[in-house]
């Protein structure tokens, strides 16, 4: 199962406040111990919301932008990893070995093919297959 483990913003992170360089050595030793072990397969920090954008859909068609920064800190996300591991109670254990003084991690599954295999005709099948070959392409 993969899943994604969500690192809430904060104050600091939404005023560009960076970890020190013992807090980010940490980070960096716990990565690797992810990496290592097979868990980790992609990860990264994100930029305050000031740098970013949110797209509203009407469901008409039309579209509404509004630019960052955005006021609820406590539902903004200020990075994440993506995780391959057997179950959500084996995510949580690897979450509590995080070098995380204080804030919140949210961890989520990742939807699989399973969850829409009532739904995927063998046209999206396909196409989803090309996809993730061409993704995969890229990044090597």
């Amino acid at each position: 199962m993969r899943f994604m483990v969500i690192v809430k913003a904060n104050e600091d992170t939404e005023s560009s406040i960076m970890p020190t360089s013992e807090e980010l050595a940490a980070m960096g030793d716990y990565n690797e111990e992810l990496v290592k072990a097979g868990v980790m397969l992609a990860g990264d920090g994100l930029y305050p919301s000031a740098k970013g954008a949110r797209v509203a859909f009407d469901g008409k068609g039309g579209t509404t932008v509004t630019d960052g920064p955005f006021a609820e800190t406590k539902e903004l996300i200020a990075g994440f990893w993506i995780w391959e591991l057997p179950s959500l109670q084996d995510a949580v254990e690897w979450l509590k070995k995080a070098p995380f003084q204080t804030g919140e991690v949210e961890i989520r599954q990742v939807h699989g093919p399973e969850a829409f295999e009532n739904i995927v005709t063998p046209e999206i099948q396909a196409q989803e297959d090309r996809l993730r070959e061409q993704i995969a392409a890229q990044g090597q």
